[in-house]
């Protein structure tokens, strides 16, 4: 069985792909306090990125700039100014009068999960890591998202099923040992909170179990069947309007 958290893809140099390290860019793209509006904006463009870690010296983190920043502090198309007094503005504008301050950040050995948790409690969209008050690298919800489908094996075929069961010991055991039971090997598993407090629900997604009798299994031991999907290679497919 391969639990939730087993990455098959990036070679890690850790023992716990879970944590922000195996997940971050390291040695991320840096401004000063006084790099010009102009350039770190061609910056932002040139290497397709949205946040700017605002650093001094010995890389200690005194800021971030945000793609947004740059667009409010950018005059609206609407100006009476001519263009040579937009860009005489735009030149005397230093990151320092627009960079955030206040910016959160976690060290190198934060859980994955944790960072997501503290990114969603904060309304943020990435985190600095910090390792002896130098920053190494940054994580984004892009990079959260990436772990979430592999944790959820989105990239993998077979039969998704989501279970409801009562919140007790060993009622994990109990569903992994059906699927066993039916020569099924689990690819990934996730628990949710369920619609009451004695619930929880299960998402597990099977390999190599015959669909009718493993449900009716299931079924039969007390698991309600929420749903149970076969997934082709290649995932869902999404609808794209042109």
């Amino acid at each position: 069985m391969r639990s939730a958290a087993c990455f098959g893809v990036p070679s890690f140099q850790e023992e716990n792909p879970m944590q922000v390290k195996d997940r971050m860019t390291p040695s991320p793209a840096t401004a000063t306090e006084d790099t010009p509006f102009e350039e770190a904006l061609h910056m932002m463009k040139e290497k397709n990125i949205r946040r700017l870690p605002i650093v001094a010296k010995g890389g200690r983190l005194v800021g971030i700039v945000v793609q947004k920043d740059l667009f409010c502090a950018s005059p609206s198309r609407a100006t009476s100014l001519s263009v040579f007094e937009v860009h005489y503005l735009l030149s005397k504008l230093k990151m320092k009068d627009v960079m955030t301050k206040r910016v959160v950040s976690v060290g190198d050995d934060c859980p994955l999960e944790e960072a997501a948790r503290i990114m969603v409690d904060n309304r943020i969209g990435c985190l600095p890591i910090i390792k002896d008050g130098r920053l190494i690298g940054i994580i984004t919800e892009t990079d959260i998202f990436k772990s979430f489908v592999e944790i959820m094996g989105g990239r993998e075929k077979g039969l998704r099923l989501t279970l409801d069961v009562t919140e007790r010991k060993g009622e994990l055991a109990a569903v992994a040992g059906e699927i066993a039971k039916h020569d099924g090997n689990i690819i990934s598993v996730a628990t949710f909170s369920g619609r009451k407090f004695s619930d929880r629900i299960i998402t597990v997604k099977v390999t190599g179990a015959p669909k009718d009798p493993l449900l009716k299994d299931l079924e039969a031991h007390g698991v309600k069947v929420l749903n149970a999907k076969e997934v082709t290679e290649g995932g869902y497919a999404p609808t794209i309007n042109e």
